[in-house]
């Protein structure tokens, strides 16, 4: 992958160093530090920091990103049954910050080629963007199904019942899942981390 998305966890105002990975793009895994916005409430854009606002691509890297989706956009009206163009087309809309035009192109992706963890994935990230965390946890749930190895699904979901459902018990056991799955991995590292600071600032009882 070019490049990392950040889903931020705040416990309080806890400082976290949670991602969530552009699945479909992975050569790399990156730690981010994130703070807490006021109320507790972390703003979320695709590829930036929980409660700060997410640097701007420079005029040229925004450029080239809209001749990137162009070029994608004209392959798959005379393609359609092209998967890998709407995969990009669906990973430049989500570095664009197009949360609801990359899920429907990965959607058109996942129409050809139903069982892609990674697809499954990034397209949950940007379910969680716009607020639909039942279709997020459902993807990565889906991708995890799919291949019970595939750990940054499972370390999503973590953060997805941990910050929007408030349900520590169910992100506890999703990352660990992470570590027993692949103990060695970034992700694992990350999601001891996440365990920790859980443990260490438990968040408030759910309410019935």
């Amino acid at each position: 992958m070019n490049r990392n998305t950040v889903i931020a966890l705040v416990v309080g105002l806890v400082v976290g160093f949670l991602i969530g990975q552009l699945a479909s793009r992975r050569d790399q895994v990156t730690s981010v530090p994130v703070v807490a916005a006021p109320g507790g409430a972390p703003a979320m854009p695709p590829g930036g920091m929980g409660g700060l606002p997410a640097p701007m691509p420079s005029p040229g890297a925004s450029m080239d990103l809209q001749a990137r989706i162009t070029a994608a956009e004209q392959i798959v009206a005379k393609d359609p049954r092209n998967v890998r163009a709407w995969i990009q087309l669906g990973n430049d809309y989500f570095d664009s910050r197009q949360a609801q035009k990359a899920v429907e192109a990965y959607g058109r992706a996942l129409e050809l080629e139903p069982n892609n963890p990674d697809v499954l994935t990034d397209q949950g990230v940007m379910y969680r963007d716009l607020g639909n965390f039942d279709k997020a946890i459902a993807n990565f749930k889906k991708a995890n199904e799919l291949d019970p190895k595939h750990v940054q699904s499972l370390f999503n979901l973590g953060v997805v019942y941990l910050h929007d459902l408030q349900d520590a018990d169910k992100a506890t056991k999703a990352w660990n899942q992470v570590i027993a799955a692949a103990p060695t991995s970034p992700q694992a590292q990350q999601a001891q981390q996440a365990l920790t600071q859980l443990k260490a600032n438990p968040p408030p009882p759910r309410k019935k």
